[in-house]
């Protein structure tokens, strides 16, 4: 993992169903000005980042964010509670990246009344693909990632450098822009966009040198999906007005291509969203295997997630049958809602519990109380718009940190009574 491989795990899991299906979601929320918010997101992962970058290098481990949750909070239910959440977080991102792989693979047939079991059937089928590709290790990964990565992202620049250049002005005018509280409404969605520069962090144990590999790779993915965040969203509300994204919901990008390319555009886009999504998924389910082998061999989950199976762990195999069922039975919008604020809050976790670690990382403490205050920022603008539009997910929420909580102090009891039975 060097620091373009790694760079590339970060980028190739960032964009994926975060800019192809939630760009409408926050178009309805911020309206043309949606990429004011992809520059707020931007730097709220900015922040974030280095505080796990900070993290990263003092706790060079394959678990990433349960490893940093664990150093600041010690084994136990608290912080393996969260480390629970983290991964039900990890499981809903990738069943809402593997539905938007099958909505737009789905656009190549005539499915008509039946279209809905060819978006499963397609979900389900690419992941089971990488969940195969995965199984062959850490190297195979990081071969996948790059030419991927490389042809999504030469797509998404002419899309949208060809948009820009025949954008309407007119569509982009502040004039036509909320109220800026709107904008701040839609920073938990855009930075669940950015969410995936964590994946990195579980990549610290296969880097050479993680002090000088993994800050560079966090800090390069970030920026650099950024800009071409930005740059996608002027391109597509300069094409499209409010409405008409709104109207295309998952198929705003490849919706705004047909302005300027017809027919050809709408399928070049829908292929380009194919090829995200999908290294979207390689990524995540690296990551997702790294996180379940770190609870597994803290006693957070049951010890056969962390038991091997070709070049990686049993923990690959059972979360590709949890998001699978995900994909089939849970509903794209509220996946994307609950999804975005849980991510937050694990976030804004592992960021208090940095404080507590501050003398080992030799972090700065402004830009740690800066990174806290922005993602507290983005969860309160979430929570109040949330209550405001769907306040039953807020309970979808409690109810996951319930689960969490309750699984964990299960696990524990379990392994207190093991340790009874074995003592004389």
């Amino acid at each position: 993992m060097t620091v373009i491989a790694a760079a590339s795990l970060g980028i190739g899991s960032m964009i994926g169903a975060g800019i192809f299906a939630l760009l409408g979601e926050a178009g309805a929320i911020a309206g043309s000005a949606v990429y004011l918010s992809f520059i707020l997101a931007g730097i709220v992962a900015l922040l974030s980042g280095y505080s796990l970058a900070k993290l990263g290098v003092r706790y060079p481990a394959a678990g990433g964010i349960v490893e940093y949750l664990v150093q600041s909070f010690g084994v136990g239910l608290f912080s393996g509670a969260i480390g629970i959440m983290l991964y039900i977080s990890a499981l809903v991102a990738l069943a809402l990246v593997a539905k938007t792989f099958g909505s737009y693979a789905v656009t190549f047939l005539n499915a008509g009344k039946d279209s809905h079991l060819w978006v499963n059937g397609f979900a389900n089928g690419i992941i089971i693909l990488f969940v195969l590709i995965n199984l062959r290790g850490a190297n195979s990964v990081a071969r996948w990632e790059k030419p991927i990565v490389a042809i999504k992202v030469l797509i998404l620049i002419g899309f949208a450098v060809v948009g820009l250049i025949f954008s309407q002005p007119e569509l982009l005018s502040p004039a036509l822009y909320p109220d800026a509280k709107m904008v701040m409404y839609s920073l938990a969605i855009t930075f669940f966009a950015f969410e995936g520069f964590r994946v990195i962090t579980n990549a610290a144990e296969d880097m050479p040198d993680p002090a000088r590999t993994l800050p560079r790779a966090i800090m390069l993915s970030i920026i650099l999906v950024m800009l071409l965040y930005i740059a996608v969203a002027l391109a597509v509300f300069g094409n499209l007005d409010v409405n008409q994204v709104i109207q295309a919901k998952d198929f705003a990008l490849a919706e705004a291509a047909k302005p300027v390319f017809g027919a050809t555009g709408f399928t070049i886009v829908a292929i380009a969203a194919l090829i995200s999504t999908a290294s979207s998924i390689n990524a995540n389910l690296y990551a997702v295997t790294n996180v379940t082998y770190q609870l597994a061999k803290d006693g957070e989950l049951p010890c056969e997630f962390g038991e091997p199976i070709g070049h990686s762990r049993e923990g690959l195999v059972i979360s590709g049958g949890l998001i699978i069922l995900m994909t089939d039975f849970m509903p794209l919008s509220e996946i994307a809602a609950v999804g975005s604020i849980a991510i937050l809050i694990v976030h804004l976790i592992v960021h208090l519990g940095h404080l507590r670690v501050r003398d080992e990382t030799h972090a700065s403490l402004i830009i740690l109380l800066l990174a806290i205050a922005a993602v507290l920022a983005a969860i309160g603008f979430a929570v109040t718009y949330s209550i405001k539009t769907s306040p039953h997910i807020i309970w979808f929420i409690i109810a996951a940190l319930i689960c969490a909580f309750v699984t964990e102090f299960i696990l524990h009891q379990l392994t207190a009574r093991r340790i009874q039975t074995r003592t004389p």
